[in-house]
Formats: structure tokens, C-alpha cells, sequence
């Protein structure tokens, strides 16, 4: 028998999703859609040495939503697309921020790039059903709105950031260090202590050890009302390390709500050499170096 030869056909080509739609419209349009963004103000006040920078990042940032659309991830704000554009949407939304935008403001910055991009994409389905052009528009919107997460996420944790920077600069400032003598330095603590304050007390001071090669550090807490226990542990441990690093270290100023703290939690204070005020402990580590302090007569400068 002879076999019939079965005619060929062609292979019908996959037919794209909605969202891999969507996806080639934002490579097809990318400049174009780069050149309208580079207007809005969320580009514009934030590139503002040359118009070539605000569109360049608008091209980067249309790439990015275009690799989510074909994912067709484009409701997760976790997807690949954006990881490439996170830090150019953090310099955005930083930018923003430091100029006094609010975080609602810069989302409705973020929510204005909306429009030229889903006018371009009615453009350019003018032959498209009415219901084909209401799905894409619509998972466009969606995508956008990703995009809107993404920025404000990422505006959250630069603030966050900034604000974590600042209260450790405000930690350091409020610890300053003061060298009183060839060997002497201390640590003057005014206001509340927390355990965050504590450990930026305790690395300042053992900095200050080593940097001035000092053989007395004073920690003066004159200033502080009063402490918990986790602190006055975390002073208890700054002292021990003080004297690991080769140094003495002398506490003064302990107010007796402090002292009675100390007492209740059972620390071992025998070792823990103590003055009732910086003049005091001044005086001890002037002492220990070999310098007395003598007090002048009435009929001229006593003896040095």
C-alpha cells in the first residue's frame, strides 16, 4: 500500500497574552515614552543638569515595566523588572523628599506618568475592539500602579535610612569626647540614656582610649536623671572594656536613683572606681599621672 502524504500546514504562531501585549507596546513605544516622562516633574525636577539624563532614566524605567509585563507579573512589585530601576527610583523618590515632597505628593507625581502612557497605547490600538482596548488599558493602569508600590517602597526605606543616619550622627554629637589632660580624657553624658546611646558611649569612649593613647577615661553621667537596668548594665560593660584596653576608667556624677539601680541589680561596683563629680575624677586621674592639684597661697602662685 501507499501511504498518502498528509499535506503540511503551517504552525499557527502562539498567540501573545494580554500582558506580553502590553509588554512589546512599551518596547515599541519606548522612546516616545521616555521623551513625554522626561517632562513630568518627577523627572524633570530631579534631573535637572540636561533633558538627555531625565530621558535616558525614562528609558530605563520603561524597560523595567516592560520585562514585568512580559513576565506577566505585573501586580508584584518583587519582580525581576524593577530590581534594575530600584535604585534609580530611589534617587527619584530621595530627591523628592529632600526638596520637602511628601510621600503622597511624590505618589501622585509617580500616578501622573500614567496618563502619557496609556494615551500612546490607545493610539495605538486604533483598529482594536473596544473590549481588547479596555483589557490592555486596564492591566497597563495595573502595571503603573505596581510601579507607584515600588517607588513609594523604596521612598519609605530612603527615609528610613536618612532617619537612621541621623539619629546616629544626633548620638554622636550628644557624645562628645574632651581630652583634659595628656592622658585624660572624658565622656560629659547630659539627657537620657537608652541602650542605643549606651553602645555609641561605649565604642566613642574605647575610640578615644586608643586614638589619644589615654590612661584615664571619665565617664561623667552628672547630666543623666536616671537609667534602667539594661543601661546601667551596658555602663557597667563600658568600664570593663575601658580597662581591657589598658586604661582606668573612672565614673562620676552617679545620682542616687542611679546609685540605688546599681545596688538593686546586684552589679559588682568593687572594682568600679568612682568620684562625686568630674572635678573629683579630674583630680584622681591628675593624681595617678603625677600631677597634684595644689591650691594657691594668698600672696602669690604656690608651687606647681
Amino acid at each position: 500500500m501507499r501511504s498518502e502524504a498528509v499535506p503540511e500546514q503551517e504552525a499557527a504562531a502562539p498567540q501573545e497574552t494580554p500582558t506580553q501585549e502590553v509588554g512589546a507596546f512599551l518596547n515599541r513605544r519606548r522612546e516616545q515614552i521616555a521623551q513625554r516622562w522626561a517632562d513630568e516633574p518627577l523627572f524633570r525636577a530631579v534631573f535637572t543638569v540636561s533633558r538627555d539624563e531625565a530621558v535616558e532614566a525614562g528609558r530605563s524605567v520603561v524597560d523595567a515595566l516592560a520585562q514585568v509585563a512580559v513576565s506577566g507579573r505585573v501586580e508584584d512589585s518583587d519582580s525581576a523588572g524593577f530590581t534594575v530601576v530600584r535604585e534609580q527610583l530611589a534617587r527619584m523618590s530621595a530627591s523628592r523628599s529632600r526638596s520637602g515632597m511628601s510621600t503622597s505628593q511624590v505618589s501622585s507625581e509617580v500616578d501622573a506618568l500614567r496618563a502619557p502612557v496609556v494615551n500612546l497605547l490607545v493610539a495605538d490600538l486604533p483598529d482594536a475592539s473596544a473590549d481588547h482596548v479596555r483589557e490592555s488599558t486596564e492591566i497597563l493602569t495595573v502595571l503603573m500602579g505596581t510601579l507607584r508600590l515600588v517607588v513609594m517602597e523604596t521612598a519609605l526605606t530612603e527615609v528610613q535610612s536618612l532617619i537612621d543616619r541621623q539619629q546616629m550622627q544626633l548620638l554622636e554629637v550628644a557624645t562628645p569626647i574632651i581630652r583634659l589632660w595628656d592622658g585624660i580624657v572624658a565622656v560629659p553624658l547630659i539627657g537620657t540614656l537608652d541602650s542605643a546611646r549606651s553602645q555609641v558611649v561605649m565604642e566613642t569612649l574605647l575610640e578615644a582610649v586608643v586614638d589619644q593613647q589615654a590612661r584615664y577615661a571619665i565617664l561623667d553621667i552628672t547630666g543623666v536623671p536616671t537609667v534602667d537596668s539594661l543601661v546601667a548594665q551596658h555602663l557597667m560593660k563600658t568600664v570593663a572594656a575601658v580597662r581591657l584596653m589598658g586604661a582606668e576608667c573612672v565614673v562620676s556624677g552617679i545620682r542616687p536613683a542611679i546609685a540605688q539601680t546599681m545596688v538593686h541589680l546586684g552589679l559588682d561596683l568593687g572594682t568600679v572606681i568612682t568620684r562625686s563629680g568630674l572635678a573629683d575624677a579630674l583630680a584622681y586621674a591628675l593624681h595617678g599621672l603625677g600631677a597634684d592639684i595644689v591650691r594657691a597661697t594668698p600672696g602669690g602662685a604656690g608651687p606647681r
